[in-house]
């Protein structure tokens, strides 16, 4: 069937309007009609260059809802007019990350910008154009099964779209990954869309405090109203020191919701002993992180990475559309602008400029 998608030729370009064919789903396949996708910080590194070594051309969008219109043969889960949140990572569902209930860290991994077998199901003009993971961006889409996750046809499927990546991402790093207790205390730094997230994780979790760690003032407003207890300026104030003056002791949990080496050694100044550090952020390619060892050593810190929240999509997308039907996650309030397709570049510079929470691309 014939698509349209913006595509990404070159980086730091501006995206092309194309019509694209789009092959029928295969066996194990689905096909799915977009209605929304989030504008995620991952692709706009993309677009910018940051990421490096992308397969070009590519349809980017890792966050995305829609709804399923035809299935290939051997699929068992899904069937058309389902409701679906696009996962950007696909599982084997066989290897030992999988069968451990970590999807996301699977081995048998497809090779990047294509589907398992090795092949693109986007063409233009005769020549593959890659995917970046499910390219949510694009008007339909085809994925694995696994790739997509049925949820109840009474939660709106627009807002569904950033329960696919950003929702998923914050509130598993603060539940999943660090495991905060209740009361215990926690600051995120970088309070962009995942980093909201995390502190609506916190909120449900019982932390107190939740400290929002930014250096724009309208994003820590941002996470004041999502939850946060306190908010620091780390551009003007001593974030350090703030820190210590409201925990005593420094923080049980550092998130780090932002991809900049310089925050994440930042993250352990201010942890407490035995305190954990997680990074969520995706630094540019080729950065790499300084540690004092003894930070570790003398304070029993610790450094973990999140992937996807830590946990399986399969079960945690629900999950989160039961917390926002019961009106634990605020997910509406998080998105700051709508835009249509081809506003794509217009909704990156945006998120560049740090003037929205999320953006969200509407079909």
């Amino acid at each position: 069937m014939l698509i349209t998608a913006p595509v990404l030729v070159k980086a730091r370009q501006p995206m092309q309007m194309l019509d694209l064919d789009l092959d029928d789903p295969g066996p194990g396949e689905v096909r799915v009609r977009m209605t929304a996708s989030g504008v995620c910080h991952s692709c706009l590194h993309t677009a910018d260059g940051s990421h490096s070594g992308m397969p070009m051309p590519i349809v980017l969008g890792d966050e995305g809802s829609g709804v399923v219109d035809a299935v290939g043969p051997g699929c068992r889960t899904l069937s058309p007019g389902d409701h679906v949140i696009l996962s950007w990572a696909p599982s084997c569902g066989n290897c030992r990350p999988c069968r451990q209930g970590y999807p996301a860290l699977c081995l048998d991994e497809a090779p990047w910008g294509m589907m398992a077998d090795g092949t693109t199901r986007f063409h233009h003009r005769g020549e593959d154009v890659y995917h970046y993971g499910p390219s949510t961006y694009a008007s339909s889409i085809v994925v694995p099964e696994s790739a997509a996750v049925s949820i109840r046809k009474d939660f709106p499927l627009d807002l569904a779209a950033l329960i696919g990546c950003s929702v998923t991402t914050g509130f598993g790093a603060v539940v999943n990954t660090a495991r905060v207790k209740a009361g215990q205390s926690v600051a995120i730094l970088g309070c962009g869309g995942i980093g909201l997230n995390a502190v609506q994780g916190a909120v449900v979790a019982g932390a107190h405090p939740i400290i929002g760690i930014d250096v724009v003032d309208s994003k820590l407003d941002f996470a004041r109203r999502f939850g946060a207890t306190h908010t620091i300026n780390s551009r003007t104030e001593d974030m350090v020191g703030k820190v210590m003056e409201l925990t005593g002791h420094g923080v049980e949990s550092c998130i780090v919701a932002v991809g900049s080496t310089s925050a994440m050694e930042q993250g352990l100044r201010i942890l407490a002993k035995q305190g954990v550090e997680v990074v969520i952020g995706l630094a540019p390619t080729g950065d790499s992180l300084s540690v004092d060892p003894l930070l570790l050593v003398q304070g029993e810190h610790r450094i973990k990475g999140s992937f996807y929240g830590s946990g399986d999509p399969a079960v945690e997308f629900p999950k989160m559309v039961e917390l926002a039907m019961a009106g634990k996650l605020r997910i509406g309030d998080l998105i700051t602008h709508r835009y249509d397709l081809d506003q794509a570049d217009e909704a990156f510079r945006a998120l560049a400029a740090g003037e929205q929470a999320r953006g969200l691309i509407v079909f």
